[in-house]
């Protein structure tokens, strides 16, 4: 999902007339125009029009870099922003532009070593300053992404990119309450800004928390903005299936599916709408419907506890196994398994499929308990 970094440019300062050379001004302010207006290919020709006068030229090299950089190029980009530093070290604007380039291609410790050098320059910046917290955020450093975006709430107190950043920040932590803290600051403080991201954030947050009915109420909210937005429309089927309103949930699940009908995991969802519905043979044709797509490791859990409460065990346990071969961590599914197995008859290997998953690392307690129970009941047997 789109976690709002910040995108806002540090633009250039208007080429000033230059008496030796009033066409290498009238070039630059044509370029940067067309920058502006995103005709990257005619800004192109102006820039390139003063290196052939003047191959140095600080606002030609960052307009070359800023026109690629805009096009995804980033490459490209950096070659020219490095040219700049090469003939003029302290230029920020090609510093800048060069940061962006390799956040544009994910590397995210040499973008924040030349953000850092950008503040030399200009230490209270806060567009940089949000950039250097994204860029921690993205590489997991939570302290070090903190520490910025509060320096940037103390430049700035309510600064949108700040308490967003926060937000995800904590989020990416599972520190649900204090991500709320600060996206629900952020509502207070730019009534007028709420985009959709941050009401499916804070929906998503609620749910998380299994709040659920607090979740609906955002992502309704998000609905409302967008009638279609994927993220509205999962959220409310993810919070009606926690508050066991199955057919509430199938409503958007559904609605999903209109717009994207080869979803597997959505398909596996209705599957499992409709299965706790009691409504088995539906479940069946959606789980199956999800696995002529591709293989989806749900979709067969889905059939093999439908297989199980119809007393076909055996299937159930093949279905089982395939399962474990993707997600073998799952204490679930050693628990359906063991289920299986206590079905027919067969504690002594129920309690040796518990066994090897706690003695696999696999830690749960409802596994523990049915552990001990089953240890308990084999050795009194």
């Amino acid at each position: 999902m789109d976690d709002f970094e910040d995108t806002r440019e540090i633009h250039l300062e208007e080429p000033t007339d230059r008496a030796d050379r009033p066409e290498i001004t009238e070039l630059s302010q044509k370029g940067y125009l067309c920058l502006k207006e995103k005709k990257y290919e005619e800004a192109l020709d102006f820039f390139r029009k003063i290196l052939h006068i003047e191959p140095e030229n600080n606002y030609a090299l960052v307009g070359i870099g800023d026109a690629a950089r805009k096009q995804g190029k980033y490459e490209e980009a950096i070659q020219f922003y490095e040219t700049c530093l090469k003939y003029h070290p302290a230029n920020s604007y090609a510093l800048f532009g060069l940061a962006d380039c390799y956040k544009g291609i994910r590397n995210y410790g040499k973008a924040i070593e030349l953000w850092i050098q950008y503040l030399h320059h200009d230490p209270n910046n806060v567009t940089v300053l949000t950039r250097i917290a994204d860029a921690y955020r993205k590489v997991k450093n939570l302290q070090k992404s903190k520490e910025m975006y509060e320096r940037v709430l103390e430049i700035e107190k309510d600064n949108p990119y700040a308490l967003i950043g926060l937000g995800h920040l904590y989020f990416d932590f599972k520190e649900y309450d204090k991500a709320l803290h600060y996206w629900e600051r952020m509502i207070q403080a730019h009534p007028d800004s709420i985009d959709i991201r941050l009401l499916t954030s804070i929906g998503n947050c609620f749910r998380k928390m299994k709040a659920y009915r607090r979740g609906i109420e955002y992502f309704s909210r998000a609905l409302e903005k967008e009638k279609d937005n994927f993220y509205a429309l999962f959220g409310l089927a993810d919070c009606y299936r926690g508050l066991n309103q199955h057919e509430e949930s199938l409503t958007y699940w559904n609605r999903i599916l209109e717009k994207d009908p080869q979803n597997k995991v959505i398909l596996t969802r209705v599957g499992d709408a409709f299965r706790a519905m009691g409504k088995i043979a539906q479940a069946e044709e959606f789980y199956r419907k999800a696995l002529n797509i591709e293989f989806d490791a749900y979709a067969v859990l889905g059939l093999a506890l439908i297989a199980k409460e119809k007393g076909r065990f055996q299937e159930a346990l093949e279905s089982l196994e395939q399962f474990r071969k993707t997600d073998p961590k799952n204490a679930r599914l050693y628990v359906e398994i063991a289920d299986c197995y206590l079905r027919m008859g067969e504690k002594e290997k129920a309690l040796a499929v518990v066994s090897a998953a706690l003695k696999g690392g696999i830690h749960n307690t409802h596994l523990t308990e049915l552990f001990e129970k089953l240890h308990r009941e084999v050795k009194e047997s």
